[in-house]
């Protein structure tokens, strides 16, 4: 079994609303000098099988078609 954890950001200079909202909160909690948040998701994946380049190409699949906008995101792919 191969693991993967998935991290999908928006590309820079893209308007993050969402992470403009936290950092926002964040400041009303008092939490200061924030300069900036930028929001994204992580998934945590599991494949059958030991051909880590297999699950590789697998996951970059995953990405491209489902996982990640490729327009506005960006994906990193680690392997664990």
């Amino acid at each position: 079994m191969i693991k993967a954890r998935v991290t999908v950001t928006l590309k820079n200079g893209v308007l993050d609303p969402q992470g403009k909202a936290i950092g926002g909160a964040l400041s009303g909690l008092g939490f200061n000098g924030l300069r900036s948040v930028r929001q994204g998701k992580v998934f945590d994946i599991e494949l059958e099988g030991s051909d880590r380049t297999a699950a590789e190409s697998e996951l970059k699949a995953m990405c491209d078609k489902l996982l990640a906008n490729t327009v506005i995101e960006d994906y990193s792919i680690a392997l664990l």
